[in-house]
């Protein structure tokens, strides 16, 4: 990675931590496409609000009480129990969100997520979580194959692998950033 190719990126510095989430991420990824490396440093940095650290979902007690199982998004989250919406809020590179998403990646991943959410803040863990998720559709049902393995990759439309195409084209630009540097 040539870091100072995505520096401006970064308003023109990169912290320690940005860098450590960085290498995070390249390692995890380092036996991927270009194109999914690209695309899942590209997320991570919008997700993380350019921190490029794993972090948790904010909000007051009564945000996340949307998310309990008395609503309609907490029984499709597989909140079960009250406090479930807090308790699984979303973390991580690309925030997991909900009992059933917390227990199928530990599920996939052989940890105990359900048991101690917070281990979905781990750098290692939550690149996993992100690009295995990516790569096998754990999100939307939507894989990184179905839109980067063609030539030119679409990188406007991979946004559909985490969430819908909210700030798609930004996203884009941003992978196409970190192409140019890797």
């Amino acid at each position: 990675m040539d870091f100072d190719r995505i520096r401006p990126l970064f308003g023109g510095r990169l912290t320690q931590a940005q860098v450590t989430g960085l290498n995070c991420i390249l390692h995890a990824t380092a036996q991927l496409p270009v194109t999914y490396r690209v695309y899942l440093l590209a997320t991570a940095f919008h997700e993380t609000a350019r921190t490029m650290q794993p972090i948790t979902e904010r909000g007051t007690l009564d945000y996340f009480r949307r998310y309990e199982p008395e609503t309609a998004i907490g029984r499709r989250l597989g909140n079960v129990r009250a406090g479930d919406g807090y308790l699984f809020r979303g973390r991580g590179y690309v925030q997991i969100t909900g009992r059933t998403n917390y227990t199928n990646a530990g599920r996939k991943l052989g940890l105990d997520l359900v048991g101690n959410p917070d281990l979905a803040l781990r750098g290692d863990i939550a690149a996993s979580i992100m690009v295995r998720g990516s790569c096998e559709g754990w999100f939307t049902g939507r894989k990184l194959a179905d839109y980067l393995d063609r030539s030119p990759p679409d990188y406007v439309n991979a946004r559909r692998v985490i969430n819908g195409t909210d700030r798609a084209a930004l996203i884009a630009g941003h992978a196409r950033s970190f192409e140019a540097a890797l």
